[in-house]
């Protein structure tokens, strides 16, 4: 019968810890007037490894159905960044936001090369070492929310949520 040390010596490196990762994400240029990547490395508080649905197809038969794989989607990627006193990151993702859609004639860039980067996030042990990397492949937001602002909001500082799309993501151990 299995006991705590066979449960301990399974449970590799003490496991990993969710608030051991780090975001790169380099803006594109027309967004950036720089240490937008790195000062984004050390105000994003949350974020999530990400998930993936393969759908099901249902193949009627006979008066049953047989189900097979179909597609692969993704669900959007979310961060959650502190705000400095300078804006670095929130005016960053407005000046992106923008250039793929300007708010005051609806005009934007076409080329998803212009505004799409690759971004990343990397699991780390306690020790500040990647044990799991990701990669997100064409990636630009499409949500920034709003900065909620009271008089009762004492010691707390500012932070907001910006949702991403992606086409795909890959892994240092898949591919």
């Amino acid at each position: 019968m299995p006991n705590i040390n066979d449960f301990k010596a399974k449970l590799r490196g003490g496991g990993a810890r969710a608030n051991q990762f780090r975001v790169t994400m380099p803006f594109p240029g027309f967004a950036a007037v720089g240490g937008e990547t790195e000062t984004m490395s050390f105000l994003t508080t949350s974020t999530a490894l990400p998930g993936m649905t393969v759908a099901e197809v249902a193949v009627p038969f006979r008066g049953r159905e047989l189900y097979v794989a179909g597609d692969r989607t993704f669900a959007t990627w979310t961060t959650t960044i502190l705000n400095d006193t300078n804006f670095l990151i929130r005016n960053a993702y407005e000046r992106w936001l923008n250039g793929i859609n300007n708010m005051s004639d609806n005009e934007g860039l076409v080329n998803p090369v212009d505004y799409q980067v690759d971004s990343f996030v990397d699991q780390l042990d306690r020790n500040g070492n990647v044990i799991k990397s990701y990669t997100f492949r064409g990636m630009f937001p499409t949500t920034l929310d709003d900065i909620a602002l009271s008089y009762g909001d004492n010691n707390t500082i500012e932070s907001f949520t910006a949702t991403h799309r992606y086409q795909y993501f890959e892994t240092n151990t898949t591919s």
